[in-house]
């Protein structure tokens, strides 16, 4: 199994308790969909290694207490922690024509409605319940949010994201140009 057929499903963030528990973070829109889970990759030196899941305890806010296999101790716990955990793409639920996952567009052109072709999706990236889709344009990096009146829709055929970009968020990231003050004004 390699990150390439993977994607990622959260990071283990801690331990819990002294006997091996660890508390995961499910970066995932719908947490409650993997309570079921029996088995994760958990990336280790580069390498993804499948770890077997005794008990999931989904809680608040996308966490849950994970009793792996194998792992008894804090001490093995503790070596978990940081890490990255992944599933197949293959266990990817099926979407409609007009929704995508986010991995699935990087690389995509992106389209204005009406600006026509602006660049290229680089990453997506998860801020504080923002998502936002960065793309070069223009030699800086413009970060795009997922809205649905801004993100209109993903031709997986053709790899374009249609999007109605909000009047002057081209301009916020190309304007270099700021007010100064003089060091001598008083």
């Amino acid at each position: 199994m390699t990150q390439d057929n993977c994607y990622l499903l959260g990071y283990i963030v801690r331990t819990h308790g002294t006997a091996g528990n660890v508390v995961i973070y499910l970066d995932v829109d719908y947490p409650d969909e993997y309570e079921d889970l029996e088995t994760v990759y958990i990336e280790m030196k580069g390498e993804l290694v499948p770890y077997f899941i005794e008990d999931i305890n989904l809680q608040k806010q996308s966490n849950a207490i994970v009793t792996f296999e194998d792992v008894d101790t804090i001490e093995k716990a503790q070596t978990l922690v940081g890490n990255s955990l992944y599933l197949p793409l293959d266990e990817l639920a099926e979407l409609g024509d007009d929704e995508f996952y986010y991995h699935e567009i990087k690389g995509f052109r992106v389209v204005d409605e009406m600006k026509g072709e602006l660049g290229t999706v680089r990453e997506v990236y998860s801020l504080n319940g923002q998502d936002l889709i960065a793309m070069d344009y223009q030699g800086s990096e413009v970060l795009i949010p997922t809205a649905n009146d801004i993100v209109i829709r993903a031709d997986k055929a053709a790899k374009s994201l249609l999007v109605n970009l909000p009047e002057g968020l081209l301009e916020v990231y190309l304007d270099n140009s700021s007010e100064s003050v003089p060091d001598d004004a008083d």
